[in-house]
C-alpha cells in the first residue's frame, strides 16, 4: 500500500484514484481529501471507510482559465492548506493517515499532497518533498496551477514550481506520448516546464 511515515511527512500518506478507494477502506485512514469533477457524485466507496475527517472539493483538472473551464482557484488551494492545518503535527507521529484522491490519483491529488507536506514541513527542500510524492505515486503529474498558487501562498519563492519540473521530465521520458496528450489538453505550460533548463523561472497562472 502506498504510504509513508516521518520524517518526510508527519502522518501516513496515501494517494489514489476513485477506482482504488475500496482497497484502502480498511487501512485506518483518518483524514480524506476528495477532489472531484463538478458533476461527479461522491464515491459510494467512501461510505465503507471508518470514521474520518473529510474535505470535498470540486473543480476540473485544468491549469488555465477560460470559457467553459473550471480550473482550481486560489480559494480551493487555501481550503486544501486549511485542511492540512487540522491534521496532527509532528509531536504526534503516525497519529493520522491522510488519503488524498482525485479521479485518477495523478494530478490534482499529487499536487495537493505536495502542498500539504510542504506546509507541514517548511524546513524540507522542495525537491525532497516532490520526490517523496513521486515515490509514493509513480504516475504523478502534479497540476501546475495548484503548485504555482500553493507555492505563492506558502512563500516558497518558486521552489515548489521548480521542483516539479523533473517529475514532468521523467514522465515524458517514460511515456513520450504524454507531451502531446497534455498539450492537446490545454496544459502546454507543464510540457514547457519539463523541457525548460533547470533553474529557469516559470510563469505563474
Amino acid at each position: 500500500m502506498p504510504a509513508t511515515t516521518p520524517p518526510i511527512a508527519p502522518w501516513r500518506i496515501t494517494v489514489c484514484g476513485i477506482d482504488e478507494l475500496p482497497s484502502h477502506s480498511a487501512a485506518g485512514v483518518t483524514h480524506v481529501l476528495s477532489i472531484l469533477d463538478p458533476d461527479r457524485a461522491t464515491p459510494d466507496s467512501l461510505g465503507h471507510f471508518s470514521a474520518h475527517e473529510r474535505l470535498e472539493l470540486r473543480f476540473l483538472d485544468e491549469i488555465e482559465e477560460g470559457p467553459g473551464m473550471d480550473p482550481p482557484m486560489q480559494a480551493h488551494v487555501e481550503q486544501v492548506l486549511a485542511f492540512g492545518r487540522s491534521l496532527p503535527g509532528e509531536a504526534e507521529p503516525q497519529a493520522a493517515h491522510l488519503l488524498v484522491h482525485c479521479h485518477a490519483g495523478v494530478s490534482r491529488s499529487t499536487a495537493s499532497m505536495i502542498l500539504l507536506i510542504a506546509q507541514a514541513r517548511p524546513e524540507l527542500p522542495a525537491a525532497v518533498i516532490v520526490q517523496e510524492v513521486f515515490r509514493v505515486r509513480a504516475k504523478a503529474w502534479p497540476n501546475l496551477r495548484m503548485i504555482e498558487m500553493g507555492d505563492a501562498l506558502l512563500g516558497r519563492d518558486g521552489e515548489l514550481v521548480e521542483a516539479v519540473k523533473p517529475v514532468y521530465r521523467a514522465q515524458i521520458g517514460i511515456r513520450p506520448h504524454l507531451a502531446d496528450f497534455f498539450i492537446d489538453g490545454g496544459r502546454a505550460r507543464e510540457v514547457e516546464a519539463a523541457r525548460a533548463p533547470s533553474g529557469e523561472p516559470s510563469t505563474g497562472p
